[in-house]
Parts: C-alpha cells; structure tokens; sequence
C-alpha cells in the first residue's frame, strides 16, 4: 500500500510517497514559492535527484508537477494515480471539532476552512490545498486529515482553560490548543519501544525555529507549552513565546502599530532574532555568541533557561518525571544545549552521559547509568504518523 503524505503551506507544498508495507520512502521533495516563481525537487529512494523552476501558479500546479515525476519522469517510482491507496494532510489546527484524524468528505474541509479566524496563516491554504489534490487526484482516492491539535486534545480544562471572561471561551472558542501534536505523538510512542514500555510520567521536548513542549501521562497529554496559537510558550528561531500581554498594547500605543504590523512583530521579528539581532537560526546565533556575541550569548541562556523552567513545571504538573525526550532541528542537534539542560536539572536527580550526548540526529539515550530520570533523543517523525493513519482509515 502507499500512502501519499502532504505538508502544505500558504505557498509550499512538502511530499512524500511511503510504501507501508517496509514504510520506506519512495520519493520525496517540497514545492516553494508558489503563486511567485516556482521551483521543485524530487528524490527517490535510489538516489534519483531533480531540482527545477517551473510555473507553479497555484497548488494545483504543484501537484501536477509531482504526479507528472512519480508516474512519468525519469524518476517514476509508480506506473498510475491507482498505485497511491490514499492522501494524507497535515492540518495546523483542528480546534474543538477534530480530537484525532478524520477521513475528508466536503463537510471537513469546510469546517477546516472555517477555523480560518484562529488559524489564518494556515487553515485556508491547507483547505485549497486539499481541494487541489482533488482535482488533480480525483474525487475517489481517500484522504485523511490529520491535525496538529489532536494529540492534545486529552488536556483537562483547569490546563487548558485562559483566565478571561468564560463566554470568550463559549462563543469564540478561546483556548489553549498545542500543536505539533503530531511529533508528540510519534516521539512519545517511540520512546515507549526504546524503554521497553510507555513512560508514566514524560515530558517531550520539540525543539525547532518552532519550540513546545508536552507533559505526558500515560500516553496522554495533561499540559502544553503552545497555547490559543504557535506564538505562545517558549522563545523561538523569531517568535516571541510567552510575553506579558501588556506590553503588546504598550508598544502599538508607543510606535503606533496597527494589529497586523504588532502581530508580524511578535511573530516573525522577536525571538532568537529579535534578541541576537544575528539570525533566526540557532546555528547561527550559537556561532555568534562562541565569537563574543553578547546578545547572541542572552539568546541562546534564555532560550535554555525557558526550557528548564518549562520542565520543572511539568514536572510538578506531573507529580514527577520518569523521561525526558529532545526531538526536533535543535533538539536533535544541539548537544552543548542539552548538556546544559540536563545539568541545570541535577536537583531531579539527572545526571548527563557527555559521550552519548555527542550524537546529532540519532536515537540515544544521553542521561548517565545512575540518573534518576532517564534523558533521550529521538528524531521525530511526523510524516509516518500521518502515513500511519492514513493507512488505518484504507485498511
């Protein structure tokens, strides 16, 4: 069976084509700059690579262009649309409505389009997207979608609920959502196999240009870090993470912002940015701070004194803690920042193992033989959760 997994943005579109039966990765690539001046790549599993501009006017396009390379390019990995048993697409956010992944019919993807109010940048190209792959697809192939939301879904209220007036809540849906639910999800059933049976009281750290962190127990989500939105909770690669809400009313007053202009502040010019003043990227801000960088040496403490103050709370939350888990691009590769996370935790009782720290991008366990609380990598996988559910809803 093969499951065609999509990953669209407002103007990208990120594919692959798993065969489940080995879950291996029949080809893979991403469409950029869509609606401006596209371009593509396509890879396969024996190494076949192309990397083109095209017109790439809408999603539509893009799709054909990925179809035009699975099924008759040099590189085709399948003989017809009828070798691809179904679709799966990520959406950012499912709201109250979706608490797991759902088979797509019309009503879903106007109810997906609906959210547009709590997910702007997101929810509506995710529908078109959709709505794409159906005409390019047709209507008979199966789709799936599965939401970012989902896993978080189990919160209780007292974690999920903001202390303003409850009929925002009632009438507009004013909540703590999460997101990146669906590499919680993975990672927190991974480390279950890794450890020999699911962890009872875990804390997932997704560590990326977008952060958040999961209290888990088990198996189900009790807390989040990322909350009505993206933007809440840790510091990111340029979001602002958690912030006293007056200072945003505070600074429109004094610079005279209008509410996108203070909206694309907190988003896409605060965080590791906004502080380094280098880049957005943690590589970048590191390497500053190793040549004298003073703010990019503020960035990167405060980024790893807001991830140790978030796990000592969901540890509390938690009554405990019996696993730790780093996944993501800066989790998964940033071993002095781990290293230090875990020595900042000593008062667990964890204790680091630096040589098993050394690894980048690999499944290990990097907290020492006596630690009381043991500390793993373990590079997340979002796609195959998506295959995964997808396949679920075929067979």
């Amino acid at each position: 069976m093969n499951i065609l997994v999509i990953n669209a943005g407002s103007s990208s579109l990120k594919y692959q084509l798993i065969r489940m039966e080995d879950e291996t990765i029949l080809c893979k690539g991403v469409c950029e700059r869509i609606g401006i001046d596209g371009k593509y790549s396509y890879k396969t599993a024996d190494g076949y690579k192309v990397e083109k501009s095209a017109d790439l006017f809408t999603h539509k396009d893009a799709f054909d262009v990925i179809l035009h390379e699975m099924v008759g390019g040099e590189g085709r990995v399948i003989h017809s649309v009828g070798e691809i048993a179904a679709v799966g697409h990520r959406v950012t956010h499912g709201g109250d409505k979706f608490s797991h992944s759902v088979l797509i019919d019309e009503a879903t993807i106007e109810a997906i389009n609906a959210m547009r109010s709590i997910s702007p940048l997101h929810n509506p190209p995710q529908a078109a997207t959709i709505r794409a792959c159906r005409s390019v697809f047709g209507e008979k192939l199966p789709m799936v979608a599965v939401f970012d939301t989902a896993f978080h879904a189990t919160m209780p209220p007292k974690a999920y609920t903001f202390a303003i007036p409850y009929k925002y809540y009632e009438q507009y849906g004013v909540r703590r959502y999460g997101f990146h639910g669906t590499s919680h999800r993975y990672v927190s059933g991974r480390i279950g196999e890794l450890m020999g049976g699911q962890p009872h009281r875990l804390i997932t750290c997704h560590l990326g240009n977008g952060s958040s962190l999961a209290a888990i127990r088990d198996g189900r989500v009790v807390d989040t870090s990322m909350g009505f939105t993206p933007l809440d909770g840790l510091m990111m690669g340029t979001r602002c993470g958690s912030i006293d809400p007056s200072i945003v009313s505070y600074i429109a007053n004094l610079e005279n912002l209008h509410e996108s202009e203070m909206s694309h502040l907190l988003n896409g010019e605060s965080g590791l940015l906004g502080v380094s003043g280098v880049s957005s990227d943690f590589r970048d801000v590191l390497e500053a701070a190793e040549n004298g960088n003073k703010r990019a040496q503020l960035a990167a403490d405060m980024l790893e004194y807001q991830i140790v103050k978030l796990i000592g709370s969901y540890a509390a939350a938690l009554g405990g803690v019996d696993a730790i888990l780093f996944t993501g691009g800066i989790g998964e590769n940033a071993v002095d920042l781990r290293e230090q996370v875990i020595r900042d935790l000593a008062y667990l009782g964890v204790t680091p193992d630096s040589e098993a720290n050394r690894s980048r991008g690999e499944e290990v366990r990097i907290s020492g033989p006596d630690s009381k609380v043991q500390v793993w990598v373990v590079p997340t996988n979002e796609e195959i959760m998506i295959a995964r559910d997808t396949a679920s809803f075929v067979q």
